[in-house]
């Protein structure tokens, strides 16, 4: 006789290794965010999965690749969000003040408040540089997305220096929490005056 329980076991369905390596891409970007290269063990990216250690590399190869990987989903991340942007932008319907570049801006900025892992996973790539092989991919990535604003926006150079430079200064207040880093700025101020209290 056999019970229903047995009788109900259905084999287990073999998941596609492209759709793994997604999985695992994403999983990479929330665990390397937080702990970066160093800090973030491939087994606790492989358990968040339900795969072992040893799958993952069958799939990377290494650590530092599997790092790079999700550091390019991140870029890719910023890439897909400037486009969205600039196809959404209608001049017809703007501001007047309002432009391309400035859409993207927008964007970028509603990117940081909704996806943190992406902003923090782009401040541990900018970390790991010290490895020739990451900061050979990370500048290759940088240099993809710089090149993918100007087509987008059609700016001058200028303008998409002031961009990239003040997408630096929100890089930077989003990672500490802050909306503003000019030296006029509470929390400035503050951070001053209790440092020169007895």
């Amino acid at each position: 006789m056999t019970t229903s329980s047995t009788a109900e076991t259905k084999p287990r369905q073999r998941v596609p290794a492209s759709e793994r390596r997604e999985t695992l891409i994403d999983a990479a970007v929330h665990e390397f965010a937080r702990g970066g290269l160093h800090g973030t063990p491939v087994d606790r990216i492989a358990r968040s999965v339900g795969v072992a250690q040893p799958y993952v590399f069958s799939l990377f190869g290494s650590k530092v690749e599997l790092f790079l990987a999700a550091v390019e989903r991140g870029f890719e991340v910023v890439m897909e969000t400037f486009t969205a942007a600039a196809e959404a932008f209608d001049p017809a319907i703007a501001l007047p003040d309002a432009d391309v570049l400035k859409a993207m801006g927008q964007a970028y900025v509603e990117l940081l408040s909704t996806h943190r892992d992406y902003l923090m996973l782009q401040h541990q790539s900018y970390a790991a540089c010290d490895d020739e092989r990451i900061r050979e991919r990370v500048r290759a990535c940088y240099a993809r997305l710089v090149v993918h604003v100007e087509r987008l926006s059609g700016a001058d150079q200028e303008r998409i220096d002031d961009f990239f430079r003040y997408g630096m200064w929100l890089n930077v207040a989003a990672a500490m929490g802050v909306e503003d880093l000019s030296v006029g700025c509470e929390w400035v101020r503050a951070g001053v005056v209790d440092a020169e209290s007895p």
